[in-house]
């Protein structure tokens, strides 16, 4: 790192249903070669963070209460991140290797052009059934950091499991999370960060590493989701944060995996009641009155 410059990074943790697995998460970042200055959690709800979580910590900590979901819980983190130079979001379920923060620090001190990053996980159990707390430790133990300068890919937005943001450009245009994407969010990240794609790059850095758990618990319901996976990128497009390219295959590939799967669901993805919300959604467009809020008033 170049000299003793240094940057004021906090970490933002939003979580809900998953008090044992945040917990580990946060003991984790303990172990980061370059520990963050602030972390600030948000849980949903009192009993979502364990008690002793946030002691003993060798770095400031904040809890913070607020409104259910995510844009507004991550929106309760940025109002009291504002004196930090980098805000990093994790979800409650992503275990960053313990190099992490460096790579991390490293990258926006010497591409100062680059105002959101993003890394892509070692494994992603969002993807499939999800990753166990000792599979992920040990696939961390055998990730070696990367000792090259961090290779930067262009890419269209963050992903919201792990993701980084210059605050300057977030203070100076009064940026938010969009609560109009309620519960857990879906797409929230990509809408957060396109809304910086006029100040700087996005990009993608592989030297950003560490396990995305894509815990099952306190996942929201199926019809809920499928309603979203439609609702969601057309509101999305109407705002100007997502483009028709990007949004069409989005849907057609979740309506599509939706049809094809509900005959032989996975165990662990509510295929049927995704197919339903994905009706809904498309029932709600025909009659013009689609909106991503509408999953509040479903089951």
């Amino acid at each position: 790192m170049p000299g003793s410059r240094r940057l004021s990074i906090a970490v933002g943790i939003a979580t809900a249903g998953r008090p044992a697995i945040v917990g580990r998460t946060i003991a984790l970042l303990t172990q980061q070669t370059r520990l963050p200055d602030m972390l600030i959690a948000c849980p949903a709800s009192p009993a979502d963070l364990p008690s002793d979580a946030m002691q003993s910590l060798p770095f400031e900590s904040q809890v913070l209460s607020g409104k259910r979901g995510l844009t507004a819980q991550r929106n309760r983190i940025l109002e009291r991140s504002g004196g930090a130079d980098i805000i990093v979001f994790f979800d409650d379920d992503f275990f960053p290797r313990t190099d992490y923060l460096e790579q991390l620090e490293a990258i926006f001190l010497q591409h100062p052009d680059v105002v959101a990053v993003t890394g892509r996980p070692i494994r992603d159990g969002a993807n499939g059934p999800g990753v166990d707390v000792d599979t992920a430790l040990e696939l961390l133990s055998q990730s070696r950091p990367n000792a090259a300068p961090a290779a930067l890919s262009e890419t269209f937005g963050t992903y919201g499991c792990n993701m980084a943001f210059r605050m300057q450009p977030i203070r100076l245009r009064a940026l938010t999370f969009d609560e109009a994407l309620p519960l857990y969010g879906w797409q929230e990240d990509i809408d957060f960060s396109r809304q910086l794609a006029g100040d700087g790059r996005i990009v993608d850095a592989s030297v950003l590493s560490g396990v995305h758990l894509g815990a099952k618990s306190g996942r929201t319901s199926g019809v809920r989701v499928g309603y979203s996976q439609i609702a969601n990128p057309l509101y999305l497009i109407r705002k100007g944060t997502m483009s028709i390219d990007f949004a069409a295959p989005l849907i057609w590939r979740n309506v599509a995996a939706n049809l094809a799967k509900s005959f032989w669901p996975e165990p662990w993805v509510d295929r049927k009641g995704r197919l339903k919300g994905n009706c809904l959604a498309v029932w709600d467009l025909l009659l013009g009155r689609m909106s991503p809020l509408r999953v509040l008033e479903l089951e």
